[in-house]
């Protein structure tokens, strides 16, 4: 089997434009939007098609039926992070996003927030999109786990393990805050209750990591 780019089969490749003004008008961007992504974004293609009928081995998933791969090419790198939102939340689709910069590339893609790679140089021989499952579900569970750098753990779904992660995420923030706060703080007494309030803070964090 032949393989794209991206590592995909050249069986799940298309050429397909997407006109940003078919964007703005279809999705009712506001002018300010419209002028923002402008400023981002220098053109959009559907690259790869990802379904049963390109990839015959592949079964339908309960909710999802395809997967499709858009190419966002930019202007420059330093783009706001809110167009690409804006683009994840407007298309009612699962897609992966290949944001491309000359011949380096981040991959992203929107399951109830925007998750993106790091930098990487596009090659022959690059594999940046591993198709892994044996049905769209799966496939789409493991190239968002994958691209948001988590595991989901067995009792959860993906969107469940989604919130499960920015929870403990939340609390290990405030931890950092609470120690931070305890080191600058002179007053006996309330030095004592920070140090209360993070312990409980603590205790939490590791009951929560011994469910999971």
């Amino acid at each position: 089997m032949c393989f794209s780019m991206l590592g995909l089969p050249v069986s799940t490749e298309v050429k397909k434009s997407l006109p940003k003004e078919q964007l703005y008008r279809q999705f009712d961007w506001k002018t300010s939007q419209r002028e923002s992504f402008d400023g981002d974004v220098s053109r959009l293609n559907f690259v790869n098609w990802i379904s049963p009928r390109s990839l015959p081995a592949l079964a339908v998933g309960a909710e999802i039926k395809e997967i499709m791969v858009v190419e966002v090419t930019l202007k420059h790198r330093d783009f706001d992070v809110r167009n690409i939102e804006l683009l994840a939340k407007s298309i009612p689709q699962r897609i992966v996003y290949v944001l491309r910069d000359g011949e380096e590339v981040r991959i992203a893609v929107y399951h109830t927030k925007l998750f993106m790679t790091d930098w990487q140089f596009l090659t022959p021989d690059s594999s940046l999109l591993i198709l892994q499952g044996l049905d769209l579900d799966a496939v789409w569970e493991n190239i968002v786990a994958k691209i948001g750098n988590f595991e989901i753990e067995e009792q959860n779904t993906l969107t469940e393990q989604i919130v499960s992660n920015e929870e403990h995420d939340k609390l290990e923030r405030k931890i950092r805050m609470l120690e931070s706060k305890i080191s600058s703080t002179r007053q006996p007494r309330r030095k004592r209750e920070l140090y209360l309030e993070l312990q409980k803070l603590k205790h939490k964090t590791h009951h929560d990591s011994k469910r999971n």
